[in-house]
């Protein structure tokens, strides 16, 4: 029997420092874990580590690619949650794993860049799909973009890629649809 706020719910990490490890992460309407296959591929188009990069996972929820990427030798992360109950469950995986590379900050993921002067390397953008956000923070996401930076989205296969955006790779594992995108050359050169 789950209680509204029982941690029931793992994901593993698939590679690095925390290999094998489980985090945990609550029920929460529209959460749904970026599965392992999807993961290891991702990781594989991103080259496995990524050693002195900086990361933002704009729509936390498990924390799965986060954690994925801090444990792949990320520089920093910093997730970004707007669920009070889920954000106490990334606050929980950070302690359990001693992620010192990961920050866990709680908002809204719009209003985050809005407020945020920061720059990544890498950027995963999971939001609900309902929420169909992914080109309203696409469109936002330039400034916080270091030279050759990638965006990983995922969606549910009506995703319009903006301007100034080329899908890298792209894939698709049941309903979900995954791509990494990087900025066009003329986009870039103006960030």
């Amino acid at each position: 029997m789950n209680h509204a706020g029982t941690v029931r719910n793992r994901v593993r990490i698939i590679s690095g420092h925390w290999r094998r490890r489980l985090i945990s992460f609550p029920d929460a309407e529209g959460l749904r874990p970026t599965p392992d296959a999807v993961r290891e591929k991702l990781f594989n188009w991103l080259g496995q580590e990524l050693y002195g990069l900086d990361c933002l996972d704009l729509f936390a929820g498990s924390g799965a690619l986060g954690f994925e990427a801090a444990s792949r030798g990320a520089r920093r992360v910093t997730m970004v949650e707007k669920n009070r109950l889920v954000l106490n469950g990334l606050q929980l995986s950070v302690t359990a794993l001693a992620a010192n590379n990961v920050d866990v900050l709680q908002g809204d993921g719009v209003k985050f860049l809005s407020e945020y002067s920061g720059r990544f390397d890498v950027v995963f953008l999971d939001p609900p799909y309902a929420a169909g956000l992914q080109e309203q923070v696409l469109a936002a996401l330039p400034p916080h973009l270091n030279p050759g930076a990638r965006v990983y989205v995922e969606h549910d296969g009506n995703l319009v890629v903006p301007t100034g955006w080329l899908v890298w790779r792209e894939g698709r594992a049941g309903k979900a649809h995954f791509c990494l995108l990087k900025q066009t050359q003329e986009q870039d050169s103006h960030v």
